[in-house]
């Protein structure tokens, strides 16, 4: 690069920010291998954790996790269907307004997202250490 060019990101920073890239996808590959071992696609798994985690209650319905998993409406629709499949998932329609499909947990799937969850906490916090956001004076 010449002189003359200057960067306004220097070397640090970009040291900084392959490092948290490269931390992130060694999380997320660790999490696309155990998940698969354990009967699930990571989409899949992501699916549970939303519906789970959903704020405020045990039910999601397909529009909200379209949202939170940052996918098309349709999409969501068919991995619902494939975890339905399986016994992860039941829907219904929503009482009050009849358009809303609301998914939640089967006992099945709260089981198998209890134990790839304990397993996705114990990587995060093996983690620690090496994978943080840093300060605005250290990047």
């Amino acid at each position: 690069m010449s002189s003359n060019n200057k960067s306004r990101v220097t070397k640090k920073q970009y040291e900084t920010l392959a490092t948290f890239r490269y931390e992130l996808r060694r999380y997320l590959r660790y999490s696309e291998e155990i998940t698969r071992k354990h009967g699930v696609t990571p989409l899949q798994y992501l699916l549970l954790l939303q519906i789970k985690g959903y704020p405020g209650r045990e039910w999601a319905s397909v529009s909200e996790l379209a949202e939170r998993l940052q996918a098309k409406h349709h999409g969501v629709v068919a991995l619902v269907t494939r975890c339905e499949a399986q016994g992860l998932v039941q829907r219904r329609s929503d009482a009050t307004d009849r358009r809303r499909v609301m998914v939640q947990l089967t006992d099945k799937g709260e089981k198998r997202l209890e134990r790839l969850a304990e397993l996705h906490r114990r990587e995060l916090l093996s983690l620690q250490k090496r994978f943080f956001v840093p300060k605005p004076e250290d990047f």
